[in-house]
């Protein structure tokens, strides 16, 4: 039977049964005699093998997102979230493209985040204010607590903000940010635990379902506010479960006789773009499987989930695509269905379709799509204006600092970091003889033991000074940084003057914290001087980080894994060089020992990744390769100072800026948006 028969099916379809994941059961495929059922059963291996694109002549896209910077951040993707769209626009708006940016009206408050709408002032969690209008409310069926299925009033609140559009959706239950009592203490912004008890992952799988909803409404019943998208762009796992519903519930309720075959074709055709972050973050919930598929799926639940058959791979966790083993996956469907996956850099695509321990449960699929040309990986920008030295926030921390005197430089006035060295020693030791000047500019930073180190200001050229302001999380590698500053310690025991100074710390999880407050004391018993320029904290303030960085020789970046980056971006436009470990983005940004250093080999899973088999039988593990990136970083600084300044000068030549003519990033996201291919 054709896909174009007039389907009115009476046949009462079944949603899947309460916890079915939960009993031992196994996914086998029959073989459908129904068109529209075979075309659901083939259609994850259809798009993994899939190199067509739709010809797009004038882009009119929607990054569908959870975070953004302008409203609600929480990492790097909320910085791609708005500044992609931003940057694109500026570029290729006079020819007509375009990208909106689609995300929640986040409203509450947890305690560190605030949102609020009034007077048609939508003020999000970053502070920043935009106008807007309800130009739209529909219904989205989803289940409620009790596991019925209910309608959930959703309005569209239309802004604009930095020339991007902005649509943002409301619901009073899903986008609620206020906590419940019971919120893990690591769960803040978009991601808590909220006061009904929502949480993110059946948050943004709503928040998919919404986008779902509109696309079909807008597609039955087209309107002037919101013109249909050609392309889609999901950005990380929050919307991946879209393409599941573009693509398997319009062909079921196409089969269903709920929509025309020429509606449900429609929705189908719209490609979608997935933004792959980190492969290690994919939304998942093993207790609300079943609820959260029949949620999607409603009563069709069942049908499409027996015929979500995955592309042939090796990996038996991954026969089905909504779910890995048991367990609802919210990214799954994106990387079995979307028309496009990118990550974000070219390094880390080839990381994660390479080796399991960075892939995970998707590396075969992903290696399936990278040899049919439908994955690709393109550097995140920045903008460089905001990150490099900037004498207006200077001017800013000088005042909030009270009495400091850090100075703006570039690569030409070096002279003018190392006078900004010295304003740091003086800030660091103020900072350990002064509680209250402490407590009045970093009252919610915790520090462990500074000591003042004011004399060591004269030779400041002589002293290199290091800095890691990075989140504390194990993937930073503060382990790596600690092993390899206690190596050092020994090593500098008969040149004790030349011992660095290092500044550690960030938000993050205390037990680091508490490693590294025993790094300072292992160190004063190896020589007690060494401790005295160890300087170690826990929490965030952004004037603190901003300084150390303007005066910081080298930045540790000791990552085990890292797909983008930022942070040595950030360090590199201040002319503060990288220490890096060669993992995803770091390879693509920073040029070993011309812009920066990184390690000659990497690790993962015991197995070399990144390097020749020569210098892995040399090196062995991720701790010595760091350790001999540190120790080549700091004789460049002690034998060869002429060539560490052109590093420097180089560093902060690069330019990663998003709209760099010809070579930024939104002209790749152009050309692939256009064309589907780099």
């Amino acid at each position: 039977m054709s896909e174009n028969a007039n389907y009115t099916r009476e046949k009462v379809f079944n949603f899947l049964p309460l916890n079915f994941n939960k009993r031992k059961f196994s996914v086998t495929y029959g073989v459908p005699q129904d068109a529209i059922l075979k075309q659901m059963q083939n259609m994850a291996k259809k798009q993994c093998l899939n190199e067509s694109w739709p010809e797009i002549r004038e882009v009119n896209a929607w990054m569908i997102t959870a975070e953004t910077a302008t409203f609600m951040k929480w990492g790097g993707l909320g910085m791609v979230a708005s500044e992609l769209p931003e940057n694109f626009n500026a570029v290729f708006g006079e020819k007509g493209h375009n990208i909106s940016i689609v995300c929640p009206m986040y409203l509450g408050n947890t305690g560190k985040k605030k949102a609020e709408l009034g007077g048609g002032i939508y003020i999000g969690a970053e502070g920043r204010q935009v106008a807007v209008k309800k130009i739209k409310s529909f219904q989205v069926a989803f289940q409620g607590k009790l596991n019925k299925l209910r309608k959930f009033k959703v309005d569209v609140y239309q802004g604009e903000l930095a020339g991007v559009t902005y649509y943002f959706m409301h619901n009073k239950n899903f986008f609620s940010i206020n906590p419940a009592t019971d919120n893990p203490s690591g769960q803040g912004g978009c991601y808590v635990l909220n006061e009904f008890s929502i949480d993110e992952v059946e948050r943004f799988a709503f928040f998919s379902k919404c986008v779902y909803t509109l696309l079909e409404g807008l597609i039955l019943l087209p309107q002037t506010d919101i013109a249909l998208p050609n392309v889609l762009i999901a950005n990380d796992w929050h919307s991946g479960a879209l393409s599941g519903l573009t693509k398997y519930l319009s062909l079921a309720k196409a089969y269903a006789g709920r929509l025309t075959p020429e509606v449900a074709r429609s929705i189908r055709n719209i490609p979608i773009v997935y933004i792959v972050h980190h492969m290690g973050y994919q939304g998942w919930d093993y207790k609300n499987t079943s609820r959260i598929l029949n949620s999607l799926y409603e009563d069709l639940a069942s049908i499409v989930f027996k015929h979500a058959k995955a592309v042939k791979n090796s990996n038996p966790r991954t026969a089905n695509t909504l779910i890995v083993a048991d367990t609802y996956n919210q990214a799954a469907s994106n990387i079995h269905l979307a028309d496009r996956v990118i990550t974000v850099s070219k390094n880390y695509m080839e990381e994660v379709s390479k080796e399991k321990s960075f892939g995970f449960d998707f590396r075969d699929i992903l290696k399936i799509r990278k040899n049919y040309r439908n994955f690709f990986g393109i550097v995140n920008g920045y903008e460089k204006r905001l990150i490099s030295p900037n004498a207006k926030k200077i001017d800013e921390i000088n005042t909030y600092f009270k009495d400091t005197d850090f100075r703006f430089y570039n690569g030409e006035q070096l002279d003018v970091k190392l006078h900004n060295k010295r304003e740091c020693i003086k800030l660091l030791s103020r900072l350990a003889k002064d509680e209250n000047y402490k407590n009045s500019v970093i009252p919610l930073i915790d520090i462990y033991q500074f000591d003042d180190i004011s004399k060591l200001s004269a030779d400041a050229a002589k002293i290199p000074f290091i800095c890691m302001t990075s989140r504390m999380v194990e993937q930073k590698g503060y382990d790596v940084a600690i092993n390899a500053i206690l190596q050092i310690s020994f090593k500098y025991r008969n040149s004790p003057e030349n011992f660095p100074i290092f500044v550690l710390g960030g938000a993050g999880n205390k037990d680091l914290y508490s490693d590294l407050m025993t790094l300072k004391d292992n160190t004063k018993q190896i020589f007690r001087d060494f401790a005295k320029r160890i300087f170690v904290f826990h929490g965030y303030k952004d004037e603190f980080a901003y300084a150390m960085q303007l005066a910081a020789d080298f930045y540790m970046m000791p990552s085990y894994f890292e797909p983008c980056g930022l942070t040595q971006m950030e360090a590199m436009a201040k002319g503060t060089l990288p220490i890096a470990t060669s993992t995803g983005g770091l390879v693509d940004t920073i040029n070993d020992s011309v812009d920066g250093f990184r390690t000659q080999a990497f690790f993962a899973g015991g197995e070399k990744v990144y390097g020749t088999n020569l210098m892995a039988q040399h090196l062995k593990n991720n701790l010595n390769a760091y350790e001999d990136a540190l120790e080549r970083a700091l004789r460049c600084f002690y034998v060869a100072p002429q060539d560490l300044h052109e590093m420097q000068r180089r560093a902060m030549d690069d330019d990663f800026s998003w709209s760099t003519p010809q070579i930024g990033s939104v002209y790749k996201y152009f050309k692939l948006l256009t064309t589907g291919s780099l």
